[in-house]
């Protein structure tokens, strides 16, 4: 058996995203066997020096901090996970590359055009391996779409529809989060939900050409969080329509929604080409929809592809029949990242893959300031 690496570990925030990111860690070893690496949990930063320490305390972290410079400081951490706010990205980012430490970003990449601008002048200088987190790539149904369009089973596409639906603020009563304001944010829905919708898209049909966007604010004030029904302005969108085509000319629409009553984390496309079609949604994520337009007209009709956790080897653990689940593709996600560092080779959605998502949101939103 190969003596396997090890690589130490520091996290900045630890919010929803850097517990999903920690629990990654903690369960690769079930998860493959054997796992690219080792991984060992050594800092931990957040804004506030208790919530820090009680991070510490509840996963074992050796060093907590309220000063996210100091993890990038210590020879100890060779890979640094981004889960901050988007305002804080850019500087994080660049000084982990910086640094010469392996970068595991959270999406988007960072605020706007200018930010991504200058990530990408930094890139070609690191001698690192960096990721974006973009893991909705990496569910079982996914990854059959992508395999099943390069092996020809849609062919040419003639059309697509795709869209990510959360319901959180459709209550006007609801208070103001950061993602909705643009401050903390540089933008609402797109950033957060159409960047991972943006990126599935071009992952699985290439690269996307913006034709329109159209960005929507239901309530233009809400409470304050934590103050007694001060009210406050919304300045990050609720909700962004795209119009968009294909390299080969084929017509798209894509949504991507915080208010969309009774939803709860649905991301759905549907591809539409000259020999078949794919459907998929997160709510039913085990299984991929196809329809077969080369068989005979009496014998055609959407079926459902068992994709479950239909992981390749080393995957071990659950097995295949085990329905999947959100956290399984962020360690599928994480997974990727960690063989690209053991293996001392790029990443792919690297950091380039986020600046282009970054370029192309951009583009979206000088269009939806025009109309």
């Amino acid at each position: 058996m190969r003596q396997l690496q090890t690589f130490g570990v520091g996290i900045i925030g630890f919010g929803f995203m850097g517990r999903t990111h920690a629990y990654g860690h903690i369960n690769l070893p079930l998860f493959y066997d054997p796992p690219p690496c080792r991984t060992r949990l050594v800092g931990v930063a957040t804004s506030r020096p208790e919530t820090a320490e009680a991070a510490r305390h509840a996963l074992g972290f050796e060093v907590a901090t309220a000063d996210w410079r100091e993890l990038i400081a210590r020879p100890e951490i060779h890979i640094i996970h981004i889960c901050t706010p988007n305002k804080l990205h850019r500087g994080q980012v660049l000084a982990a590359l910086a640094a010469g430490k392996h970068v595991y970003c959270d999406k988007p990449l960072c605020m706007n055009r200018q930010e991504a601008h200058e990530i990408e002048a930094a890139l070609p200088a690191a001698r690192v391996t960096h990721q974006m987190v973009l893991h909705n790539r990496f569910s079982p149904a996914a990854m059959r779409a992508r395999q099943l369009v390069e092996e020809g089973f849609v062919g040419d596409v003639l059309s697509l529809r795709a869209a990510y639906l959360h319901s959180g603020s459709a209550d006007p009563a609801a208070p103001l989060k950061w993602k909705l304001d643009s401050e903390l944010s540089g933008g609402g829905a797109l950033l957060d939900l159409g960047s991972h919708l943006l990126d599935l898209v071009q992952h699985l049909v290439g690269p996307l050409r913006l034709l329109d966007c159209h960005t929507h604010i239901a309530y233009p004030q809400r409470p304050a969080p934590g103050e007694g029904g001060r009210m406050v302005p919304v300045t990050a969108e609720d909700a962004v329509l795209l119009t968009v085509r294909t390299q080969s000319g084929a017509p798209g629409h894509l949504e991507a929604s915080k208010i969309s009553t009774g939803a709860v984390d649905e991301l759905k496309f549907e591809i539409c080409g000259a020999r078949g079609a794919l459907r998929f949604d997160l709510m039913h994520p085990n299984f991929l929809w196809v329809y077969d337009q080369t068989q005979p007209a009496a014998q055609r009709g959407w079926r459902a592809l068992e994709t479950v956790q239909s992981y390749p080897p080393p995957a071990a653990f659950p097995p295949p029949k085990v329905g999947f689940g959100w956290l399984r593709a962020h360690a599928a996600c994480l997974h990727n990242f960690l063989s690209a560092v053991a293996d001392g080779r790029p990443a792919d959605p690297s950091l380039e893959v986020g600046v282009q998502l970054q370029y192309l949101m951009a583009d979206a939103y000088d269009m939806a300031r025009r109309d």
